[in-house]
């Protein structure tokens, strides 16, 4: 009997986590990192920008072309297979600095890749955030999966590790991270 080839190991995917606030220790920055945290315990390489060490210009600046965190940021793009991210809701959309950090993003960058979504809110849980990002992505090509996480009184939803408190928000969470890492292997494959 012959043997069986040693099967090929996949390539490791690699994740960047954005959130649209400038501070790592915001709640969409922990909201990020705790998905890239279960990303990371399920093999993948995983880099959370950090706004607040590497700010983008607003789209538009003097000088901002060129500007080093923007090559580097956009180079960045270029090497990740999937993306999660997290913006605070407010007025009823996305951050303008969520948004300006999409608008640094071209189809050359992200397009064919997939994206996890998720946004935190002061008040009640909507989708309104979430659904602007995706209307944002499919003009980049991306690839939002269908599961998404509103985080919802987010004053009250970590603790002090910054870990979500809420069991049923944690499994919710598992699975967008599931199915990022799925859909991000498929395509790639």
């Amino acid at each position: 009997m012959g043997r069986c080839p040693k099967a090929m190991a996949e390539p490791t995917l690699k994740i960047l986590g954005l959130a649209g606030e400038y501070r790592a220790s915001s709640k969409s920055g922990m909201l990020v990192n705790e998905a890239l945290n279960m990303a990371a315990a399920r093999g993948a390489e995983v880099v959370f920008w950090d706004l607040a060490a590497q700010p983008l210009p607003l789209v538009g600046e003097d000088g901002c072309w060129s500007h080093p965190n923007v090559k580097a940021f956009q180079s960045l793009l270029e090497t990740c297979d999937a993306f999660f991210l997290s913006s605070p809701e407010y007025h009823g959309t996305m951050s303008g600095v969520m948004k300006n950090t999409m608008d640094w993003m071209y189809d050359k960058h992200v397009g064919g890749k997939v994206f996890g979504l998720m946004s935190t809110l002061g008040g009640v849980t909507n989708a309104n955030t979430l659904n602007h990002m995706r209307i944002a992505l499919r003009w980049l090509h991306g690839w939002p999966v269908p599961e998404q996480l509103a985080v919802g009184h987010v004053k009250e939803a970590f603790n002090d590790e910054g870990h979500l408190n809420d069991p049923a928000l944690r499994d919710r969470l598992e699975t967008l991270v599931e199915s990022v890492l799925n859909t991000a292997q498929k395509l790639r494959a």
